[in-house]
């Protein structure tokens, strides 16, 4: 039932922005494909590349940090920057999903884009980016600012270009 509720206000909130330009369908790929890891070991290797990607990257800062919730302050009124909000959930399997959520308070749209920037940060966070940490290397600093992307289903959250929080 979670899981239907999250799925129909992502589709209202998606239904109620209007894009400015085109997301390249590569980066849409990314940003929407499901951010699962396999083992214990695995995911707290991911937990803490997302935790060192949100640092790096948010323009707010961090108001908490646990196993299972990684959320920055924001957004301020009016101010296009992405608020971020990085869920950790065990599934019944034994894997774990990590869920993101991007959003902006800006009528002029997010700024960076919360599709490219979540594809960023799966990439970052699965090691598969140019400079990410590999194995059980620890994470090092992330890239430069790109534009963050929300996690698609599993319940993660983007940010419409009307700035309003949209989840997938």
């Amino acid at each position: 039932m979670k899981k239907g509720l999250l799925a129909a206000l992502c589709l209202a909130a998606a239904a109620g922005c209007s894009t400015q330009g085109q997301v390249d369908p590569d980066v849409m790929q990314i940003a929407t494909t499901p951010l699962t890891c396999s083992t214990k070991a695995e995911c707290d290797v991911w937990w803490q590349r997302a935790q060192t990607w949100v640092a790096g990257h948010s323009t707010y800062r961090i108001e908490s940090a646990t196993n299972t919730l990684i959320q920055t302050t924001g957004p301020d009124g009016g101010k296009r920057a992405l608020a971020y909000q990085i869920t950790r959930t065990q599934n019944p399997d034994g894997t774990a999903t990590i869920g993101f959520a991007a959003h902006c308070d800006g009528s002029m749209g997010c700024k960076p884009n919360p599709w490219e920037a979540g594809a960023d940060f799966k990439e970052y966070v699965r090691g598969t980016t140019a400079g990410a940490p590999q194995g059980g290397a620890k994470p090092s600093q992330p890239r430069g600012p790109t534009a963050m992307h929300p996690d698609a289903m599993q319940g993660q959250s983007i940010p419409g270009t009307s700035g309003e929080a949209v989840t997938q």
